[in-house]
């Protein structure tokens, strides 16, 4: 699936997270398997504890935003290790390097279709400038 081909709130999600420079973006598309408890985790990872709630914070404002939605359930913000957004459909999984590299949810999670996303593309085209109306002279 390309980038540009994703639902809605996940590229909400994804364009607040690259606002805050959120790194190693991945999508898992879980839709395929049986027992999953959602249909898309949406994984990212930055530098400090600090980075991870601003982005938190990033992709909550934009999804507020765009989607007009907000997530069912927020996990982890108190100490910004780990947090979780849960928009019942779509999971987001903000992390420290450490934490992912430790609980490797792409391995736990590996039936799922992987989509590494490159947030140096923006995910929703931009309009076009409108063009001005030419004067007519009388």
């Amino acid at each position: 699936m390309p980038q540009n081909s994703l639902p809605p709130l996940i590229r909400s999600i994804l364009e607040g997270l690259s606002d805050l420079k959120a790194e190693n973006a991945t999508v898992l598309d879980l839709r395929s398997l049986d027992n999953s408890v959602c249909d898309y985790f949406v994984i990212a990872n930055a530098q400090s504890n600090t980075q991870i709630k601003a982005m938190s914070q990033s992709a909550q404002k934009r999804v507020r935003e765009e989607c007009q939605d907000k997530p069912w359930h927020v996990e982890g913000e108190e100490n910004g290790e780990w947090i979780l957004l849960d928009y019942v459909s779509t999971v987001v999984h903000l992390f420290s390097g450490e934490n992912r590299s430790f609980y490797d949810l792409e391995s736990l999670w590996g039936d799922g279709i992987e989509i590494n996303i490159d947030l140096t593309v923006p995910l929703t085209p931009k309009a076009a400038p409108k063009k001005r109306a030419a004067k007519i002279k009388k």
